[in-house]
């Protein structure tokens, strides 16, 4: 008798042999309470070293106050030693010095509307089904597509266009995964939108690249 699919609620989804869970890999979204960290159903992270927390393991300058928010999709997978730098890291860096003077005291007001500080920066914002490979760090105000792999230590900066692969620092296009049109097709299908049991019914077709089934069955 198969064991049922995790519900996307279990915090240690992936079991051992002897039937015990492995503890450094965590569906995020029942891992991480951060009002600014928004995270899809069946994400999840692996560490060789379980964190006590996950947000800032992941996210470690993104803060309850921050002004921007990180967003990840569904069934997206995070290696270890994956690192999201998001704005709230920003030094400013339009004028002559970047140093921070406000966050160490002196002067008057809001630290955080003084001078020396940057003004709010952009989200970061995943797609789904994006695999991260170990040692990837994402840049403030990325845009990442749906689709998407990123290679093992590859810094990405800026918009990638869905269901491309990406590597290097800084991170370039190394190739698109398919074509324009059978990126269209995929994305119309949206096969990670689909309850769960219909998603394990086709997992056959979505990992092998039956498009013309999905279609079938999305219609």
């Amino acid at each position: 008798m198969p064991l049922p699919f995790s519900s996307p609620d279990t915090l240690h989804p992936l079991r051992l042999p002897d039937g015990t869970a492995h503890p450094g890999t965590v569906f995020l979204k029942p891992a991480i309470e951060h009002p600014r960290l928004e995270v899809g159903d069946y994400t999840y992270a692996s560490a060789h070293v379980p964190p006590d927390d996950w947000a800032a393991h992941l996210a470690p300058w993104l803060y309850a106050f921050s002004p921007e928010r990180l967003v990840i999709g569904r069934f997206c997978q995070i290696a270890d030693g994956v690192r999201f730098v998001t704005s709230s890291a920003n030094h400013r860096h339009d004028g002559i010095s970047t140093f921070p003077f406000a966050i160490f005291g002196g002067g008057e007001g809001d630290p955080f509307a003084r001078p020396s500080m940057p003004g709010p920066g952009p989200d970061t914002v995943v797609g789904h089904d994006v695999w991260f490979g170990t040692g990837a760090t994402i840049l403030p105000g990325a845009r990442i597509g749906t689709g998407t792999i990123v290679a093992a230590g590859a810094v990405v900066g800026g918009e990638v266009p869905p269901y491309s692969v990406v590597g290097g620092n800084p991170a370039r296009v190394i190739r698109p995964r398919f074509d324009a049109e059978t990126v269209a097709r995929i994305l119309a299908v949206a096969w990670w939108d689909w309850p769960i049991d219909d998603i394990l019914a086709h997992e056959a077709e979505i990992c092998g690249g039956d498009i013309a089934a999905l279609e079938a069955v999305a219609r």
